[in-house]
């Protein structure tokens, strides 16, 4: 059945304009990087082929949507959105190493331990990370009260209480039975800490009341989590040739997943459980906010 003239408007409407802030971002993100004949240049050239692979931009593009419905200028969201997106290219690389999950393919092209070698992936993970901090504090307004919580926001979202956190659950979790409550408690941290920062430091930015940030932070954590249990179906499901990297990749690491545990009828209904509460708290959240319910509803209906 083909949706209504006026849904089908509406979602081109906001494919566009998510598109329009993908192609903004990378003119920012290339800004952000070293030359990459700029010494040492192997480094660079890593930290450049790792960061500017393609990908969704996913977390970007919620800087940007979450900035919108608060009404801020997008050329204050640009070291946000930058900063974790680096931040996100580090822990791709990082999360490909043989030491983690040994992977050969990242984004349809060879991991970066593939293209270069394993120290100079590690050392270009490690420089993205500080590079990362270096452009919110390039970036960042001095005189705003909410930059230095930005900071903190960020470091601790990729810290041990957060990304890096839910990785070492995540390898303490191989071969081993574990309850969904387990797994969803490790990917709010691995997946979902970063993807709520991506929402909740415009807020700071804009310096809203406790209630929003909180609605906004709730949405932000719904659609981490979402973002996972769909990944964890297209790790079944999925086309290789569409999602730029080798499918059951988790089964063959015996790894526990939301199918694994749940079964792929039961995982996806988690999803859209995830994907509706997550447009619930926009209710609560002034502004345009139609962007992040979109948004939400790809996290659960994407092919990559």
């Amino acid at each position: 059945m083909n949706p209504p003239a006026c849904h089908s408007q509406l979602m081109t409407d906001h494919a566009a304009l998510v598109s329009a802030w993908q192609q903004r971002f990378d003119a920012v993100l290339e800004n952000q990087l070293p030359a990459e004949d700029q010494e040492p240049a192997m480094l660079h050239g890593a930290m450049r082929y790792s960061a500017l692979a393609g990908g969704k931009r996913f977390r970007p593009v919620l800087v940007y949507a979450t900035g919108r419905a608060l009404g801020i200028d997008e050329e204050q969201l640009g070291p946000i959105a930058a900063a974790i997106e680096i931040i996100h290219a580090y822990s791709l690389i990082h999360d490909d190493l043989p030491a983690m999950d040994d992977d050969d393919l990242r984004r349809g092209l060879p991991t970066c331990h593939k293209a270069f070698d394993e120290a100079t992936a590690i050392l270009a993970g490690d420089a993205l990370q500080a590079l990362a901090f270096e452009v919110l504090a390039r970036g960042l307004p001095e005189e705003n009260p909410g930059s230095l919580e930005i900071v903190r926001l960020i470091a601790t979202a990729c810290g041990s209480t957060g990304m890096a956190g839910g990785q070492a659950l995540d390898l303490g979790a191989v071969g081993r039975q574990i309850s969904v409550q387990e797994l969803e408690t490790m990917h709010r941290l691995k997946t979902g800490a970063l993807i709520r920062a991506s929402v909740a430091a415009p807020c700071l930015l804009a310096g809203v009341g406790r209630e929003i940030c909180d609605a906004v932070s709730r949405y932000g954590d719904c659609i981490g989590l979402a973002f996972q249990v769909h990944d964890d179906i297209l790790d079944i499901t999925g086309n290789s040739d569409l999602t730029g990297k080798n499918t059951l990749a988790d089964i063959a690491l015996d790894k526990p997943t939301f199918p694994s545990i749940l079964g792929l009828d039961a995982s996806r209904e988690r999803a859209h459980e995830l994907r509706d509460n997550a447009i619930a708290q926009l209710a609560q959240v002034p502004g345009d906010t139609s962007t992040l319910a979109w948004l939400a509803d790809y996290v659960v209906s994407r092919d990559r």
